[in-house]
């Protein structure tokens, strides 16, 4: 039997955490899809990047692909909430797929912009990290040519735009609050004329979640962020939290990953998680701490998010509005 060390070590639970209102609504797409068409419901993609949400789905019916071809004519499919490019929704159209969008609301809202940019002859750029699936679709929301990528406030310092063409920038919603802040505010020096959009871009539970760590970072020994290596979200955070004068800050998948030597070296622990991790791996990190330490469980409470997003009209019969 294993003992239990005598440390006793603090462990700052940071709220808001874990899901936001867009992954919550995702999953319950995928879940209330299943129950209206009945298993199997396909899904495009890692409906969140998160493989215990993927993982339970896939128990309960969901059938996870990477392209619509591997999906049987006229099958269900869900579309992931990070976004599809236009030319994916035209291709299940073609294929007559009974499409599900579970896009977050807040990344359709990108994609509304850059679809009004373009319709006003403006060139966009777009603040995001190549490759990323929100990122891949809103560039396909536009035709090629009419936008353009910045990852990095050198890239901001040095892209060449087209010349005599407006512009206007867009942003991923799940980026540092901070670096692109700073990536913004060299493209407004270098273009004064360029325009942003009506409302921030990035969404307020990336933003509560990196204010909630940025006020913990410095009265802890050892940041944990709970997330996926893939979720662009959660590795913000750890990088937040060493901005903000965390000694330490680390991301792991879940409980598997805790380093108990990282953690016997650490009296004061923060704890954290992407917007995509489900509470349980919070439970199970801790459940993990206290089999070799005993704990002492604080709470940092910055904000109450009350945000709800209804879900998508072909299933708002099936499942709650």
């Amino acid at each position: 039997m294993q003992t239990q060390n005598t440390d006793i070590k603090t462990v700052t639970l940071a709220a808001p955490r874990g899901f936001c209102a867009g992954v919550e609504r995702a999953v319950k797409i995928v879940e209330v899809a299943i129950e209206k068409f009945g298993a199997p419901v396909y899904v495009r993609h890692e409906i969140v990047h998160n493989k215990r949400v993927v993982d339970d789905l896939a128990a309960k019916g969901a059938v996870f692909v990477k392209e619509l071809d591997e999906v049987p004519t006229g099958a269900p499919v869900v579309f992931s909430a990070h976004g599809v490019a236009k030319s994916v929704h035209e291709r299940a159209d073609a294929l007559n797929m009974i499409a599900v969008d579970a896009t977050c609301p807040l990344v359709t809202k990108v994609h509304n912009e850059a679809a009004r940019h373009v319709k006003h002859d403006k060139h966009i750029l777009l603040i995001g990290h190549a490759g990323h699936p929100e990122v891949i679709g809103t560039m396909g929301q536009v035709p090629d040519g009419t936008i353009s990528l910045v990852q990095t406030a050198e890239d901001a310092r040095t892209i060449q735009p087209p010349e005599d063409t407006a512009l206007a920038f867009a942003t991923q919603t799940t980026l540092s609050t901070d670096e692109t802040a700073e990536i913004i505010t060299i493209l407004q020096h270098r273009f004064p004329e360029i325009t942003g959009p009506r409302g921030e871009d990035i969404c307020y539970a990336t933003t509560n979640r990196q204010n909630a760590v940025k006020a913990m970072a410095g009265t802890c020994d050892l940041f944990l962020v709970i997330g996926a290596q893939n979720s662009s979200n959660s590795k913000r955070l750890v990088e937040t939290a060493l901005r903000a004068g965390a000694p330490q800050a680390i991301l792991i998948a879940d409980a598997s990953e805790l380093d108990m030597d990282m953690i016997g070296k650490a009296d004061r622990i923060a704890l954290s998680a992407g917007a995509s991790a489900p509470e349980i791996l919070v439970d199970e990190v801790l459940a993990a701490i206290k089999q070799n330490y005993q704990i002492e469980i604080d709470h940092h409470n910055l904000v109450e998010e009350t945000m709800h997003f209804k879900l998508p009209p072909i299933l708002r019969q099936a499942g709650e509005g």
